[in-house]
C-alpha cells in the first residue's frame, strides 16, 4: 500500500474517534454484551456538500437506529461517523479501516460520485452492505454495480430526465449547461443532454468549473451569450448556491432565459432565499411537507437540527432503517443474505410505499419535479416548493434494457 494510502489510514482513525465522540454514537456494550452492529457514515461533514448531508446524515441515521432499541439479532446498533474531505482515496481508505478495526457492517452516504465508485470497490471486495445516499452517479448502478451496492438517492439519469425532459416539452428547447468537473457532473450533464434532444432540444454549449468555485461570471457570461432558453447548472452544495446567487445579479431567470438545478436541496433554497431563488425548477425525491408522514419525521429530524432535512438525509434514515430490517428478517448480519433480503424486502417508510429495489441496487423512490415559490407565495418558514408532477420510481429510472450492471444480465 502506498504511503499516502497508509497516511490517510491514519488520519481516517483520527477522524473517526472524533467523529464517532462528536456524533453521539452509541456507548459501547458492557462486559458480556453482545457485539455491537456497527453502521459508518462516511461523508463530507465539513466541506462544500456537508448542508445537506455530512451531520444531518448522521442525525438520520440515529433515528433510524433509535428505533430498534432492543437491538437486532441480539445486537446493539452503533452509528460511527467520518469525513472523507471528498477524496476518494481517503475515502476508500476509511473504508477499510472500518472494516478492519471496527467490524463494520454497512456503510452509508458518501457524497461525491468518486468517492462513492471507490468505496463500492472496497465493499465489493469485502462483501458489506453499501449504502448509497449523496453521489449521484448513474454508473453506480450501471457498469460499476454491485452486489452489495444500493443506490437510495437520485441518480443523474433520473434527475436528469425529470428535469430535462419537462422543461424541454414546456417549451426550453435550447439549453446550456454549467457543469462541475467531476465524475458526478459530467454524468448528470451527459444524462440531461440525452434527455433534452430526445424531446427535440438542443444543446447550445456548456463549460466546466472546478469543485468549490466562488467566481461563476464567466460562466454565466458565456450562457448568457449563447441565448439558451435554459441555463442548467450540473453541480451541487455550495456550488450551486454561488451559480443561483450571481445567476440573478447577471439578470438570468428573469427573462427569456429560465434556470434550472439538476441536484439542489431545501438547504440550498433556505441559504440563497426565496427572492433569490423563485422560478427555479428541480426535482427531488423527498420534501418535507409533501403530507402528515414526512411533517412528522421531520418534527424528530428538527429536535437534533434548526433546518429541515434535505432528500439525501432522509435516504440517509430509509436506507439504515431499511439495512436493520433485512438484517432482522434474514436472521443473520451475513452480508450476501442480508443484500438478498434487502432486495426482496419492499422498502417502506415515512415517504416510500413499498418502493422495491431492482437487481442492479436502484431504489425505486418516486421523483418530484418542483419549482421554488416566490415569497409571495410561500404561507409559512420553508414553505419552499409547488409540486409541478412526479414521476414513478420505476418509469424516472434507466431501463433495465439499457443497463450495462452484469448483475442484471446473468
Amino acid at each position: 500500500m502506498s504511503g499516502s494510502v497508509e497516511a490517510a489510514k491514519g488520519l481516517s482513525r483520527r477522524r473517526l474517534i472524533a467523529a464517532s465522540a462528536a456524533a453521539g454514537a452509541l456507548a459501547m456494550p458492557a462486559r458480556g454484551q453482545a457485539k455491537p452492529l456497527r453502521i459508518g457514515v462516511l461523508g463530507d461533514q465539513s466541506g462544500p456538500y456537508a448542508d445537506f448531508s455530512g451531520p444531518g446524515s448522521v442525525i438520520a441515521a440515529q433515528l433510524a437506529a433509535e428505533e430498534f432499541k432492543d437491538g437486532v439479532l441480539g445486537r446493539p446498533v452503533e452509528i460511527l461517523s467520518g469525513d472523507h474531505g471528498n477524496k476518494p482515496d481517503l475515502a476508500s481508505a476509511m473504508a477499510r479501516s472500518w472494516i478492519d478495526t471496527k467490524d463494520v457492517e454497512a456503510v452509508v452516504e458518501c457524497s461525491t460520485s468518486g468517492c462513492a465508485l471507490a468505496v463500492q470497490q472496497v465493499m465489493r471486495e469485502r462483501a458489506r452492505i453499501f449504502l448509497i445516499t449523496v453521489a449521484g452517479s448513474s454508473d453506480l448502478t450501471g457498469k460499476n454495480c454491485s452486489p452489495f451496492g444500493f443506490h437510495f438517492n437520485c441518480d443523474t439519469y433520473e434527475l436528469a430526465r425529470s428535469t430535462g425532459l419537462a422543461l424541454t416539452r414546456l417549451g426550453g428547447d435550447s439549453w446550456f449547461f454549467i457543469t462541475v468537473d467531476y465524475a458526478f457532473g459530467h454524468a448528470l450533464q451527459r444524462d440531461a443532454a440525452r434527455f433534452v434532444q430526445e424531446a427535440g432540444g438542443k444543446v447550445l454549449g456548456s463549460v466546466l468549473h472546478p469543485l468549490g468555485a466562488s467566481d461563476f461570471a464567466s460562466y454565466l457570461t458565456e450562457a448568457q451569450a449563447s441565448g439558451a432558453k435554459v441555463v442548467a447548472f450540473a453541480n451541487a452544495g455550495a456550488d450551486t448556491q454561488n451559480a443561483i446567487k450571481q445567476a440573478r445579479e447577471f439578470g438570468l431567470g428573469q427573462g427569456n432565459q429560465r434556470l434550472a438545478a439538476l441536484l439542489t436541496f431545501i438547504t440550498d433554497i433556505r441559504s440563497v432565499g426565496l427572492q433569490t431563488a423563485q422560478g427555479l425548477v428541480l426535482s427531488n425525491t423527498f420534501y418535507w411537507d409533501l403530507d402528515d408522514n414526512t411533517r412528522a419525521w421531520t418534527k424528530r429530524f428538527r429536535a437534533h437540527k434548526n433546518a429541515p432535512p434535505t432528500m439525501d438525509q432522509a435516504a440517509a434514515y430509509c436506507s439504515v432503517r431499511h439495512f436493520l430490517r433485512a438484517t432482522q428478517a434474514a436472521g443473520t448480519s451475513d452480508s450476501p443474505k442480508v443484500a438478498a433480503t434487502m432486495r426482496d424486502l419492499p422498502v417502506s417508510d415515512m415517504y416510500n410505499d413499498n418502493v422495491r429495489i431492482r437487481p442492479d441496487g436502484r431504489v425505486l423512490s418516486k421523483v418530484y419535479l418542483v419549482t421554488v415559490k416566490s415569497p409571495a407565495e410561500s404561507a409559512y418558514a420553508d414553505d419552499a416548493y409547488r409540486v409541478i408532477a412526479s414521476t414513478d420510481g420505476a418509469e424516472a429510472a434507466r431501463p433495465l434494457s439499457e443497463s450495462e450492471c452484469p448483475l442484471v444480465h446473468r
